[in-house]
């Protein structure tokens, strides 16, 4: 049965802050076609409007993510941008300028963490912008905004892995590659925290900081292949896919028969299914959906201290490029941040 975790609380009056009317122009970060993170500009573009369903949020820092890159630079979620210039970014933390009617959960001046329309509209590199009401919930109260800003995306894309495919839980074996990354990172903490045996791939400068978060053994893939170290684990969550080694190839090595992979990068390792399905283990590829009352409930988690983010760099707006750059060169820990504007 699918989890189904309760809704944010409404918000009281006391972490709400006081809104201005929007300006009708803002700052925001641009691409006027696919290139490389020099493709990125800065600009000043009209500031969005909501309709009905969604809020009009103030975007005080934006979360940075490999889609972002990707869908620069032609791949990823290009193929649904409606028009150019855009401007990229999917998730957010800020302060609710405009809400649908005035009893609503979210109304003015609530600060709020979330996702943009995925994947067919991004727009979180801008001061302003235009979110869902279902795919929000309220900051956790014990982040600053650039610390919840590293949360939605990857968090989701973990507990949609972890809680909801994996279904992880006491004694179960999971393996996970990339643990330490944005997405990484989340999944080793949730299987840990719901009773898994987890088992990371990362390099070596990370091994320290991911027992610390939960794994009981990490592999550095720099010096050991992972597939002749360990077997018969019953899930493998694949955030690497068949580039650099045929990880995925590998995985399906390992996993006992009847075993679950979960593949996040599809367009990695076309035939993943077939392979599988050689193999004898079950497969699934995995997509986010950004979802407010999981959201909520991982805020909660945050704020117990049982789950943490961790924000590798902060970029200010303009330096767009310079955090693609860095997270291209893919040695990020955790999740890169842009500064949008003030809290």
């Amino acid at each position: 049965m699918r989890f189904r975790p309760l809704r944010s609380a409404p918000s009281s009056d006391a972490d709400r802050v006081a809104v201005a009317d929007p300006p009708a122009a803002m700052a925001a970060v641009v691409f006027d076609g696919p290139g490389d993170a020099d493709a990125l500009r800065a600009a000043s573009v009209p500031v969005p409007s909501p309709v009905i369903s969604e809020l009009l949020v103030r975007v005080v820092a934006a979360g940075v993510n490999p889609i972002d890159a990707k869908t620069r630079s032609g791949a990823g979620v290009s193929g649904q941008i409606p028009g150019y210039p855009s401007t990229l970014g999917f998730d957010f933390s800020g302060i609710v300028v405009k809400s649908p009617y005035e009893s609503h959960p979210f109304p003015a001046g609530t600060p709020v963490f979330g996702m943009a329309a995925f994947p067919r509209s991004g727009g979180t590199y801008a001061e302003y912008a235009v979110v869902p009401t279902l795919s929000v919930a309220r900051k956790p109260a014990s982040l600053s905004h650039v610390e919840a800003a590293g949360v939605p995306l990857a968090a989701l894309t973990a507990w949609g892995l972890v809680v909801e495919t994996a279904h992880a839980h006491e004694g179960q074996r999971i393996l996970i590659h990339a643990g330490s990354g944005g997405v990484g990172h989340f999944a080793v903490q949730f299987a840990a925290y719901f009773g898994a045996h987890v088992t990371a791939t990362a390099s070596g400068r990370n091994a320290s900081w991911l027992r610390e978060l939960g794994a009981a053994v990490v592999i550095d893939y720099t010096t050991t292949r992972f597939d002749e170290v360990i077997a018969e684990v019953d899930v493998v969550i694949d955030l690497v896919g068949n580039v650099g080694g045929d990880v995925g190839t590998r995985s399906l090595r390992v996993l006992r028969p009847g075993g679950l992979y979960i593949i996040v990068p599809t367009g990695s390792w076309p035939g993943y299914a077939e392979a599988a399905d050689d193999a004898g283990v079950r497969k699934t590829s995995y997509k986010v959906i950004p979802d407010g009352s999981a959201l909520a409930t991982i805020g909660r988690l945050l704020d117990s201290g049982a789950v943490q983010v961790y924000v590798d760099r902060v970029f200010d707006l303009a330096d767009a490029a310079a955090a693609h750059r860095h997270l291209e060169e893919g040695h990020t820990r955790g999740k890169l941040v842009l500064r949008v504007s003030d809290d």
